[in-house]
């Protein structure tokens, strides 16, 4: 099911089709940031792409990352996935997103963040805002979100899940409020 799309890109719930893409993805090291050591995925991938769709269906941001492929609409290749993210360690929900290696640099991270960021806000309203953590050193990403309108809120030192220790995290959210006033 599709949730979003732009003029490039159809932002749609996981099919177990998507599998091979999301292996090629943890190959080129474009996932490894979203789950850590990867080597692995060919063993444990379709059955994360089964579990997510059931995290989708139950849809709640609180429980899990809620993960959607993002799909070329021109080529129809999955290119990427984009969603959302409980922090426990902090109470926030923030975005979450990965396009593979040879899809950077066209613009796709920042039209994916932006759609699902809009969708996020008009699907749960009640919702006030949304993070993202990257790390201080990760010039890309930190670029994407804020040609995305997300603003930087502060930079301190954070051990995401995946990190081995301490490192210098930018800590940037999009308001709600931001959003209703755009429209």
């Amino acid at each position: 099911m599709k949730i979003c799309e732009t003029d490039r890109i159809i932002i749609r719930e996981f099919t177990q089709d998507d599998t091979k893409a999301f292996i090629d993805m943890t190959a080129d090291g474009s996932l490894w940031e979203l789950f850590g050591d990867c080597s692995e995925a060919a063993g444990w991938m379709a059955k994360w792409i089964g579990e997510s769709k059931e995290i989708t269906e139950r849809d709640n941001p609180y429980e899990e990352y809620l993960a959607y492929a993002i799909v070329d609409k021109i080529t129809k290749d999955v290119i990427g996935s984009v969603g959302c993210s409980v922090y426990e360690d902090i109470h926030e929900i923030g975005i979450a997103y990965c396009i593979g290696s040879k899809y950077r640099g066209k613009g796709f991270a920042k039209e994916a963040v932006s759609a699902y960021t809009k969708y996020f806000f008009e699907h749960y309203p009640n919702i006030n805002r949304m993070i993202a953590t990257i790390r201080q050193d990760n010039i890309i990403s930190n670029s994407v979100i804020r040609s995305a309108d997300y603003e930087l809120e502060m930079t301190k030192m954070y051990k995401d899940i995946n990190d081995e220790e301490e490192a210098m995290y930018n800590f940037y959210v999009y308001d709600n409020k931001k959003f209703v006033e755009e429209k």
